[in-house]
């Protein structure tokens, strides 16, 4: 994820009475790395949402390739720890990872992390682990800190089947179109959005994807940690309002409705449907989101157009 609102604090974490102190901490012998690709997972605000083998990595690796180095050289300092560190992110080309791929083979431990976050999970990665899977070369993960699985928890909305789709499309044809393919999937949805494009997200989940709770999760970890739940025209107004939330944003929405729906939520439907659509058209949309006849949908749609 993006770090344009993160704010790493620079202070050293405070320790329990039964922790290691940074010095005794840095003294204690860390064994010998294998030779892997290790995938290590960084906090995604609070400094001290990092483990103890992300620790032992990022101080025994050879090399640490990061997005930032600038981001990355405050949590290891915040650790004192000190790594080699390399810039690797979206626009790192084949040679950047031939370098990667060739130390690995050479016997040395490296390690990539994003900015925040798990690399790979709407972050760079995925072509240099596919170069490395070509090549032959190990890669492990360091597992830790994930922005959409604590948004998950953190919305108290149904967790038992759910997808990760990532950052919506920002333009509005698109997003629709997008959000269309996953508007019969029965299971809650998690996607990354940014604060100036909210609102216009939210108006088109409410169009595409009907009456379903959405929360907006924000700031995760961090001082103004915030879940605001409702319907999508709700949050639109509240935010209208308020003004747009700051800091980095997830959103989760809810499964498809399986109970019946009032004709009160269906007549919204259809308002929101006849926005962009013929009556026809719209008669037919709805229909399919709320498995009620198209003819008695259509006739509704009339008496509004009267």
């Amino acid at each position: 994820m993006s770090t344009d609102d993160i704010e790493i604090n620079d202070e050293k974490p405070e320790l329990g009475e039964n922790d290691f102190t940074l010095d005794e901490f840095a003294s204690v012998r860390v064994c010998d790395l294998e030779a892997v690709l290790y995938l290590v997972a960084t906090p995604i605000g609070n400094l001290r949402d990092i483990s103890l083998r992300a620790l032992d990595v990022l101080r025994g690796a050879a090399v640490i390739y990061c997005e930032d180095t600038r981001v990355t050289r405050k949590l290891l300092g915040a650790y004192q720890i000190r790594g080699h560190l390399k810039s690797y992110n979206d626009h790192s080309d084949d040679e950047r990872r031939d370098e990667i791929v060739a130390a690995v083979q050479g016997g040395q431990a490296v390690a990539l992390v994003s900015d925040a976050g798990m690399p790979m999970v709407s972050d760079p990665g995925y072509k240099l682990v596919k170069a490395c899977e070509a090549a032959g070369v190990n890669v492990t993960t360091v597992p830790g800190a994930n922005a959409p699985l604590a948004a998950l928890q953190l919305s108290g909305l149904p967790s038992g089947q759910f997808s990760f789709i990532g950052f919506l499309p920002n333009k509005t044809k698109a997003r629709s179109d997008y959000l269309r393919k996953w508007m019969n999937v029965p299971s809650t949805l998690i996607a990354f959005e940014t604060a100036p494009r909210l609102i216009p997200a939210l108006k088109d989940i409410g169009e595409v994807l009907g009456v379903r709770e959405v929360a907006v999760v924000r700031e995760i970890t961090k001082l103004y940690e915030e879940v605001r739940k409702g319907k999508a025209a709700d949050l639109i107004a509240y935010y209208v309002e308020n003004g747009l939330p700051k800091g980095e944003i997830v959103l989760v929405l809810a499964p498809p409705i399986d109970d019946v729906i009032s004709d009160d939520d269906i007549i919204q439907m259809i308002r929101d449907a006849l926005k962009t659509m013929r009556t026809k058209d719209a008669a037919a949309f709805v229909a399919e989101k709320t498995n009620r006849k198209k003819n008695e949908i259509y006739d509704m749609a009339l008496k509004l157009d009267k």
